[in-house]
């Protein structure tokens, strides 16, 4: 069974209200995109890439985003999206590639270090639309950049 357009759609929205809500430190909206038990899996950049540390529940899911939420100015760029159903028609799952710029003043000036980065999700379909079940996320490359100007 394949996904709808209409679901296609209202996943990519939430995917892009994830981004969205991290890059305005809006944990609260990132807390309501997720089921009420919902896991975050994160990596331990720079020395582990894969995701090894569980986040679960609305508590865990704030102080882990706490740490993204913590640097100076962010921006998720989504640069595909892949969702497929599941046997059951109210999960489905996706694979979302993004560029992550994690922007920071140091001593050295402003330094841009940008993740190139792979979400892979559950979702489930509630009675208020589609909600994340499970994020793992896996870094596939680490870049630090020089910049400019900050707002």
């Amino acid at each position: 069974m394949s996904l709808s357009a209409p679901d296609r759609l209202a996943l990519s929205d939430l995917v892009h209200r994830y981004a969205a809500a991290v890059d305005d430190q809006d944990v609260q909206t990132v807390l309501g995109l997720f089921v009420a038990d919902g896991e975050l899996a994160l990596p331990e950049p720079p020395d582990v890439l894969t995701p090894v540390g569980r986040h679960q529940g609305s508590d865990a899911l704030a102080a882990a985003l706490a740490a993204a939420i913590n640097v100076g100015r962010t921006h998720h760029a989504i640069d595909s999206e892949v969702y497929i159903s599941d046997s059951n028609p109210g999960r489905a799952q996706g694979r979302i590639a993004a560029t992550a710029h994690h922007w920071s003043r140091r001593d050295e000036g402003i330094v841009d270090l940008v993740w190139y980065l792979r979400y892979d999700d559950e979702y489930v379909r509630s009675v208020s639309g589609w909600l994340v079940v499970r994020r793992a996320l896996t870094i596939d490359a680490i870049e630090t950049r020089p910049t400019r100007r900050l707002r």
